[in-house]
């Protein structure tokens, strides 16, 4: 018998025809990212059920568990009816010798890098294909004629992206965990990736951040639902043209994620989750000291 599928409501990512699932699934975290890389049969499975859940849009990378993420989800992709699936993938990651890192975005890499992840996926197109971080020595032209968009997202974007119509995918919508209780109501890992290099996961800091994640708690009772379906919730009612991407590795959590959907947020709502949640509260950098200088605002290209 096959499996029922369930109704998630479908949105356009930009203005390329392009349809994806409300809510999508990140999968970086299935091969160890943030946390323990759980097996292929594992993984396949939870893929595997979020489709049947109805969520349609899968986010991998070729720098996921080095290359390790896209053959789980190309095994995953075997199951599925992959004309109801949107794939997306990202370049830009070069690793080196002495264990540190580039980023490429020349118009031969890209071509090199798709074909590889085509190989991978075991698929013959991906839906959407773009770039990780921004090589800053490539103009931005050459690097975009062959990739559709770069992710960021931030507040100050949000505008011109929406006038030109280009979709927003929304990585880390639980701030990699943080709503969700990681380093709150749970411990991280001594030697995990959090602890040992996240700015926001410092000891310093999240002694102070606990407090933000104490006060979605408290609303979300109001609301009764968890903290990490009131944030997405919150996320959702910024617009559809953003599409949050959140990842887990247990199903129990892809439930609670989805439950999101059902939601509905007043604008006094929005309004008491945006006081109670204000960025300039956060202490630390969203982004690990090694990745800084290729955040948006400081990664220039040089004309073409």
């Amino acid at each position: 018998m096959e499996k029922e599928i369930y109704q998630i409501p479908k949105v356009k990512l930009g203005n390329y025809g392009l349809e994806v699932s409300r809510v999508g699934l990140g999968c970086a975290g299935l091969s160890g990212f943030l946390n323990a890389p759980i097996s292929h049969e594992d993984g396949s499975a939870l893929i595997k059920e979020a489709f049947y859940k109805g969520v349609t849009f899968f986010d991998t990378s070729d720098k996921y568990g080095n290359h390790d993420n896209e053959i789980m989800l190309g095994k995953a992709m075997k199951q599925l009816p992959r004309d109801k699936v949107q794939l997306a993938t990202k370049f830009g990651f070069v690793m080196l010798e002495n264990g540190e890192f580039e980023i490429k975005g020349d118009a031969e890499y890209v071509r090199k890098c798709c074909e590889a992840s085509l190989k991978r996926l075991d698929v013959e197109y991906i839906d959407l294909y773009y770039q990780h971080r921004v090589d800053t020595s490539v103009p931005i032209e050459e690097t975009m004629e062959y990739s559709l968009w770069s992710r960021d997202i931030e507040e100050e974007i949000i505008p011109l992206c929406r006038q030109l119509g280009i979709g927003m995918v929304a990585y880390s919508p639980l701030g990699v965990g943080f709503f969700a209780g990681k380093a709150v109501v749970e411990s991280l890992p001594a030697g995990s990736f959090l602890a040992q290099v996240h700015p926001r996961f410092k000891q310093e800091n999240i002694e102070k951040n606990k407090v933000l994640y104490i006060r979605l708690a408290d609303l979300s009772k109001k609301h009764g639902c968890t903290p990490p379906q009131l944030a997405l919730a919150w996320l959702l009612h910024q617009g559809d043209d953003i599409v949050p991407i959140p990842g887990t590795t247990k199903i129990k959590n892809l439930n609670n994620n989805i439950g999101s959907l059902a939601l509905t947020l007043r604008e006094e709502d929005i309004k008491e989750i945006s006081d109670a949640v204000q960025v300039n509260e956060v202490c630390g950098s969203r982004e690990v000291p090694f990745l800084a200088k290729y955040t948006w605002r400081l990664a220039n290209t040089p004309p073409k």
